[in-house]
């Protein structure tokens, strides 16, 4: 019997269960293949005793609907910088993906699809480069790996963000305010420029173009006569004035080394105010509510062409590479490709030209 071990990192992300879902299904297809979870990515092979579960058709019967995921995630720590604590109490990082893999070698794993964003699938890499059979599936709300078109989660996010949008608008208009809500996507602004357009925003702040106070202030005011109005702004967590910095804030968690973003709504309300803007604001944050409930269909469509794809990509032995979706096919792309450079908006795009075809501004 072969195994095939499926893992989750980073984020959480709608889609995820339909992944697994689907790489078990297809598994179950051929006679000799057994599909085996690790608890919160590869922590559950590195914890002693080893967190793992046997992955079937009973245990992954329906999860397609639910959000989240059903072996967990985590993104702390992995297998090239597990944290560990010294007897001063400090923390230190060591290397333990040389143990790892001669773990999986004993639990006879003959290959690893390891599902994650940018930061997960630079971890498939190195592994990959160690000699481990293993293949990435992308995900991640932020939409922001370049090798793929889109990837699984990010059409559900824009979802909620967009219905966040549209009641805002109606407490907007009752109270003559401007109100601003702040989405996620850390250095891309993906979702903040589908939900403005979506949702009929007059303002949408993303970190590819800088934004003018000044020039954001004159859009909103030109929302109001007398008094009367109202305005809606969506800014990503990544936005900055010109010349200005990220809003973030160094974590203290352990294992945790990326800046975690957010504030921008409440500096951006702030700003507003130090310019003159007279009008009301009020701040929204979406924060997590954007990663989790039910994926959206489109988002369970893709999730399991790319489970699918990922294990036949096992059979081929097309190890060191990363499922794609290039309309309209799912391919396979390398590792190296995938973690080359993000997938940012850019200001030329014809999408920021229908965002400013129809009036909306991004204070540029």
């Amino acid at each position: 019997m072969k195994r095939v071990l499926v893992t989750t990192g980073g984020g959480d992300c709608p889609g995820l269960n339909a992944v697994i879902r689907a790489i078990v299904k297809r598994a179950s297809q051929e006679q000799d293949w057994e599909v085996i979870g690790s608890i919160q990515s590869f922590d559950g092979i590195l914890r002693e005793p080893t967190e793992i579960m046997v992955l079937d058709e009973r245990v992954v019967a329906g999860i397609h609907i639910q959000g989240g995921t059903i072996i967990g995630t985590t993104n702390k720590g992995g297998p090239f910088a597990w944290p560990i604590k010294n007897r001063d109490g400090s923390w230190d990082a060591v290397d333990r993906s040389d143990e790892m893999i001669r773990k999986l070698q004993y639990l006879g794993i003959d290959a690893v699809i390891n599902v994650g964003g940018d930061g997960s699938q630079r971890i498939s890499q190195q592994l990959y480069e160690k000699g481990l059979n293993i293949i990435g599936v992308p995900k991640t709300i932020d939409n922001d790996l370049s090798a793929t078109d889109f990837t699984f989660g990010f059409q559900t996010a824009v979802q909620i963000a967009t219905e966040a949008v549209d009641k805002l608008v109606t407490t907007a208009s009752s109270h003559n305010r401007v109100l601003i809500l702040e989405v996620m996507g850390r250095n891309a602004g993906w979702i903040a420029l589908h939900a403005a357009i979506a949702g009929g925003a007059e303002v949408c702040l993303i970190p590819e173009i800088p934004y003018d106070i000044d020039k954001v202030k004159e859009k909103l005011q030109s929302r109001y006569n007398r008094g009367k109005g109202h305005a809606i702004v969506v800014i990503a967590e990544g936005a900055m004035p010109i010349g200005g910095e990220l809003s973030t804030e160094a974590s203290s968690e352990v294992g945790y080394h990326n800046l975690r973003l957010g504030g921008v709504a409440h500096k951006l309300t702030h700003e507003l105010k130090q310019a003159g803007l007279e009008a009301d604001i009020r701040e929204t944050v979406l924060g997590h509510l954007q990663r989790g409930g039910v994926p959206v269909a489109y988002d369970r469509v893709l999730a399991t062409q790319f489970g699918v794809k990922a294990f036949e990509m096992i059979l081929a032995d097309q190890f060191g590479q990363m499922v794609s979706y290039r309309h309209p096919d799912i391919i396979a792309v390398s590792l190296l490709e995938a973690i080359n450079h993000p997938n940012l908006v850019s200001p030329q795009s014809a999408l920021v030209n229908t965002a400013r075809g129809v009036g909306i501004s991004f204070g540029d």
